[in-house]
C-alpha cells in the first residue's frame, strides 16, 4: 500500500514553515509502519530493491526529543556568522558553510558534521556556539535513531534469511562504528527570483557511501531522489516521519540487489529548510563484500573487495556527483 506524506504546519519554529515547491511532481514513497513488524519486513526489502528509499512511521521516537534538538540547532544557525565560523572549518568534523568536501563542490547550505563515537566526539570548547545541553540532546537523539536503524537492518536480515544474527545491525551497533550525524541548514535565497524560476542547488546529487542513512527534515520541500529511469522527483516533506536511504556499502553487501539512491536538495523557496541525517557506517577495518548467505550457487561478486576505510578515503577524494562504486566494479 502506498501512502503519501501530507503537509503539516510547523507551529514551533516560525522561520521553518512550509513553502511552495517549484515542482508539482511527487514520487510515491513506500511507507513502512514499524508497529506492523510482519508487513514491515516485506515492505522494507521491496523498497530497498525497487527504489532504495522509504519512509518510516510509528517509529517510537519522541517528538519532544526531536523538537529539543531542532530548537538547539536553529539557535546555533541563527548565530552571527563569525560566531559559527569559530566551530569550523570541518576537518572532518565541525561547522561548514557552502563548501562541500575538498574538491570544489559547493551548495547553498551550512552544516554541522559530528562523529557519533564517544571516543571521537569533539567536546564543547571546540564548538563555542554549542551549549552543553546540545551535546546531551544530540547523544539521546543519535542513540534513538541508531536503535531504529538497527531494527530496520534486523528486519532486512530476517526477510532475506541473512545470517548470523546481527551481521548487518551489528555493524552500526559496534562501538567502533564509523557513523556520522549531520545537521544541514538551507537559508533563504535572496536572489532566487533572479534565477527566473530555476532551482538553486542546495546540496548536489550524490549517493551516501555508508550502509544506510536516516533523514528527518522540517516541513519544507527540497529533497529530490533519482528514479531508475534517470528522472528526478520531489519527496513530500513530512516532519513527523523518518526517511531511510540505501547507501553504497549496502549495495555491495547485497551484491547489487539493493541500489543506493542518488539524491539532492534544491532550494526553490524563500524560507529556510533544515534536515538532520544519521549516517550508519561500519567500523573502519570492516571488509565490504557481498554477504555469503545471500549469494546463490555460482554467483560472483560484482565488486572488488575493499575495507570501509578504503572506500571512505576514495569517496572523500572524489567529486560529489561521481559514481564512486565504479572504481570498485569488477571488470567483465
Amino acid at each position: 500500500m502506498v501512502v503519501l506524506s501530507e503537509p503539516v504546519v510547523h507551529t514551533d519554529l516560525a522561520s521553518f514553515q512550509s513553502c511552495e515547491s517549484s515542482s508539482d511532481i511527487f514520487t510515491e514513497v513506500p511507507v513502512v509502519d514499524m508497529s506492523d513488524a510482519i508487513n514491515a519486513k516485506k515492505l522494507i526489502v521491496e523498497a530497498c530493491r525497487e527504489l532504495g528509499f522509504f519512509k518510516v512511521i510509528n517509529h517510537g521516537i519522541s517528538p519532544g526529543l526531536v523538537a529539543m534538538l531542532e530548537s538547539d540547532a536553529v539557535n546555533f544557525f541563527a548565530l552571527p556568522q563569525q560566531e559559527k565560523d569559530r566551530s569550523g572549518p570541518p576537518s572532518p568534523f565541525g561547522y561548514g558553510n557552502t563548501r562541500i568536501g575538498p574538491n570544489g563542490d559547493t551548495g547553498w547550505v551550512e552544516y554541522l558534521l559530528l562523529s557519533t563515537r564517544p571516543d571521537l566526539m569533539l567536546h564543547i570548547p571546540y564548538f563555542p556556539g554549542i551549549s552543553e545541553t546540545f551535546w546531551v540532546v544530540v547523544g539521546e537523539y543519535v542513540s534513538a535513531v541508531a536503535k531504529m536503524l538497527k531494527g530496520v537492518l534486523e528486519m532486512i536480515s530476517e526477510e532475506l534469511g541473512i545470517g548470523p544474527r546481527g551481521c548487518l545491525s551489528g555493524l552500526v551497533e559496534n562501538e567502533k562504528s564509523d557513523s556520522y550525524f549531520r545537521l544541514n541548514h538551507y537559508r533563504p535565497c535572496p536572489n532566487l527570483q533572479a534565477l527566473s524560476g530555476r532551482n538553486l542547488i542546495g546540496f548536489g546529487e550524490h549517493t551516501d557511501p555508508q550502509i544506510m542513512s536516516v533523514l528527518r527534515s522540517c516541513n519544507a520541500p527540497g529533497l529530490e531522489i533519482c528514479l531508475q529511469n534517470g528522472s528526478w522527483v520531489s519527496v513530500p516533506s513530512d516532519q513527523t516521519s523518518f526517511y531511510f536511504s540505501v547507501g553504497d556499502s549496502l549495495q555491495v553487501m547485497t551484491n547489487g540487489r539493493f541500489k543506493s539512491v542518488k539524491h539532492r536538495v534544491v532550494t526553490n523557496c524563500l524560507k529556510s529548510r533544515m534536515s538532520m541525517i544519521y549516517f550508519g557506517g561500519p567500523p573502519l577495518n570492516k571488509k565490504i563484500v557481498p554477504l555469503c548467505s545471500l549469494m546463490e550457487e555460482g554467483e560472483e561478486s560484482l565488486y572488488e573487495e575493499f575495507t570501509w576505510s578504503e572506500y571512505k578515503k576514495s569517496a572523500y577524494n572524489s567529486n560529489l556527483g561521481d559514481d564512486r562504486l565504479k572504481l570498485f566494479e569488477k571488470i567483465k
